[in-house]
């Protein structure tokens, strides 16, 4: 009886520890699915702004140019009678 006892015992404590080990394993993959999605948002919110920021850059530049081309035409009638002055 002692045996068949003991025996019980042990196979309740292996089930147990089967039991808890599984779920400890599950719970494992779960927070490494959850670290592994948090690592993909940041990344892909990174590169969301990173693409926002080189656009504006790319618009600064943009209007930058035009403003430049625009002074430009701007100043050259006064460069061409400046050069008929010179060449009187």
């Amino acid at each position: 009886m002692r045996i068949t006892h003991l025996t019980l015992t042990l196979r309740t404590q292996a089930h147990f520890l089967s039991f808890t080990l599984g779920l400890l394993n599950r719970s494992i993959m779960v927070l490494g699915k959850r670290i592994a999605d948090a690592g993909y948002k940041i990344f892909s919110g990174s590169m969301m702004l990173l693409t926002v920021y080189g656009g504006y850059l790319c618009v600064l530049r943009a209007k930058r140019y035009m403003d430049k081309q625009n002074q430009l035409q701007l100043e050259a009638p006064n460069q061409s009678t400046d050069s008929e002055a010179i060449k009187d």
